[in-house]
């Protein structure tokens, strides 16, 4: 076994981290979860739970935008900025949160970001105006910035190595049910009684979703805390950057979330508005295609074990390319299908890019998935920018090829990857 031992022999960490057989068996029996336990189990419930509340907080004014716009007399991009604001904000305070998360526990800080975040929710519904509805948002995106990466640590703390894409693609599959019904319930809540009573919703389902989630999440067993060192922290952070394979990770994250973000910010407007003027009910439930975004995220593992990482990764770029050029279309059943590949290929894409974050960080990981997930947010905090700037310049047509640019991002950084992994293979074979 000589390429194992070369490797013991040139990471001494990596070696401490590898023992021997026999106590290899017994730290992995004793503290990490394997998939079919109780533990599994509820600690799977417990952050699906912290999933769906994040993304319906998160996004819960996205669906709503054309009543907002309505009410405050705005354009689409002016309104866009109480989903950017969001994002924008956890994208800042991910990396700072998660240092936190270090020193006093990933399940503390996830309980006091949701509640925070919870409590906000509650009061948005009673903004005067847009600017204090923005800052509400910017606030309640901030305390949401402690949930993502404490998460992910969370996971690759607690459960099997072999189980963790898995568990991370059902986290995910929480983000996407989120999504779907937050924006379902205030669909159909706007259009009763307004997208003040629709956002209130919102926060009463998040609330109950925080209470099962501090009732199942399990004490963690693997964690030990750490000091808050700033020079440490950037030591860390430092590091990460100039891991080639994790920055080339946080900027495939990046460039799928500028895709979604663009799409779901304006799509709302474009089936309001002629020739479909469907009604805001209606409208809220075509996110209901998000269910496919569960199904998709929640199978990646699957999809890695066939077809490798990169070969995933290219799958869920071809499949959100092709839902973006059939949304060219008139129809609203062209549409809608191509919403469902476009989603169905993000969730596969960022189900992967952020578990092969997870296992690529032997040291500093929940520092490795805040820089993922700020990566991600300021994608999509971009991309809803973005997006509705371009509808409003180019309509519907100018937001795909936003869309599309982004997707050739991803192939390139794919690509690139790629061909630096053959590099590097052949400089070893020559180094034999």
């Amino acid at each position: 076994m000589p390429a194992a031992s070369s490797r013991a022999s040139a990471h001494p960490a990596g070696a401490l981290a590898s023992p021997s057989p026999a106590v290899e068996s017994t730290v992995t029996t004793d503290s990490r979860l394997a998939p079919g336990t109780p533990g599994y189990r509820r600690v799977s419930l417990a952050l699906f739970a912290a999933g769906l509340a994040t993304f319906a907080l998160l996004y819960s004014t996205q669906a709503l935008l054309p009543a907002i716009s309505g009410e405050f007399a705005v354009t689409a991009d002016d309104a866009s900025w109480t989903v950017s604001a969001a994002t924008g904000a956890l994208a800042l305070f991910v990396l700072p949160l998660s240092a936190l998360s270090e020193r006093f526990g990933r399940r503390t800080l996830m309980t006091v970001s949701l509640s925070v975040a919870v409590v906000v929710g509650l009061l948005v519904p009673f903004a005067p105006d847009l600017g204090s509805l923005v800052v509400l948002r910017a606030v309640q995106g901030a305390a949401l910035a402690g949930l993502p990466a404490s998460a992910m640590a969370y996971l690759a703390e607690e459960v099997r190595p072999k189980a963790l894409v898995a568990a991370v693609g059902l986290f995910v599959a929480g983000n996407s049910i989120g999504g779907m019904s937050g924006r379902i319930l205030s669909g159909w809540v706007a259009q009763a009684w307004g997208w003040r009573a629709a956002l209130l919703a919102v926060g009463v389902m998040a609330l109950v979703c925080g209470v099962a989630f501090r009732a199942l999440l399990p004490k963690p067993r693997n964690f030990k805390a750490g000091s808050l060192n700033p020079r440490a922290l950037y030591g860390t952070v430092r590091g990460h950057l100039a891991n080639p394979l994790l920055v080339r990770l946080y900027a495939i994250g990046a460039l799928f979330m500028t895709v979604f973000g663009a799409v779901y910010t304006v799509i709302g407007y474009r089936l309001v508005g002629e020739p479909f003027s469907l009604p805001q009910g209606v409208v809220g439930s075509v996110f209901l295609v998000y269910l496919v975004g569960t199904v998709s995220s929640a199978t990646a593992g699957r999809l890695v074990e066939r077809l490798g990482r990169r070969g995933a990764l290219y799958l869920a770029v071809g499949t959100t390319a092709s839902g973006l050029l059939l949304s060219l279309t008139d129809a609203l059943a062209g549409i809608l299908l191509g919403l469902v590949l476009i989603t169905a290929g993000f969730f596969a894409g960022h189900a992967v890019a952020s578990s092969s974050v997870s296992r690529t960080a032997a040291t500093g990981r929940a520092q490795a998935s805040a820089l993922y997930q700020s990566a991600y947010y300021i994608g999509s905090s971009a991309g809803g920018t973005l997006g509705a700037l371009a509808f409003h310049a180019g309509g519907w047509p100018a937001t795909v090829v936003l869309g599309l640019i982004a997707v050739l991002g991803v192939v390139s950084v794919t690509l690139y990857g790629s061909h630096a992994a053959r590099v590097q293979e052949r400089m070893l074979v020559a180094a034999r």
